[in-house]
C-alpha cells in the first residue's frame, strides 16, 4: 500500500499506541521520522527510541512514557499536510497550550522544536504539536 502522508502515519502510530497502552511501537525509518522522535525524546514525551536495521529494512522502535499509567502525550496533532502545508516565521511560530506543549518544525537547519526555532530566529514548516 502506497503511504502518501508518512508522518500522518507516524504521528497515528504514537497516538494508537499511548490508546492501546502499549510499552513500544515499532514503524519504519526515515530521516524525518527520527529528527521528531529526537525532538519527542529531548522534551520528555517518550523514554527512548532505537534505530534497528534488518537487512535492507531499517526500523525505528519507541518506547513509550506512562506517568502512573497516564500517558505522557495527551494530544497529538497534525498541522501542515500534504496537501496544506503551513509554513511560518519565528516570530509567528504558535504557542501550544500556553507553552505547556511544543510545536515540531523542519527548517533550514534541520528538526527543530518551537523552543529552539525561536532561539535560533529560524523559520520553517510546521509539520505537528504535541502536548
Amino acid at each position: 500500500m502506497a503511504t502518501h502522508d508518512t508522518i500522518g502515519d507516524y504521528l497515528t502510530v504514537i497516538r494508537n499506541g499511548y490508546s492501546a497502552a502499549l510499552p513500544k511501537v515499532t514503524l519504519q525509518w526515515s530521516n524525518i521520522r527520527e529528527g521528531i522522535t529526537r525532538i519527542l525524546k529531548e522534551n520528555g514525551y517518550i523514554v527512548d527510541y532505537k534505530k534497528i536495521e534488518s537487512g535492507k529494512l531499517v526500523d525505528l522502535e519507541l518506547e513509550l512514557k506512562y506517568v502512573n499509567r497516564t500517558p505522557a502525550v495527551t494530544g497529538i496533532k497534525r498541522i501542515s499536510s500534504p496537501g496544506c502545508r503551513v509554513y511560518a516565521s519565528y516570530s509567528e511560530i504558535p504557542r501550544v497550550i500556553g507553552g505547556m506543549g511544543i510545536s515540531i518544525l523542519t527548517t533550514s537547519r534541520g528538526v527543530l522544536s518551537d523552543r529552539m526555532a525561536r532561539e535560533q530566529k529560524t523559520g520553517g514548516e510546521l509539520l505537528a504539536q504535541v502536548w
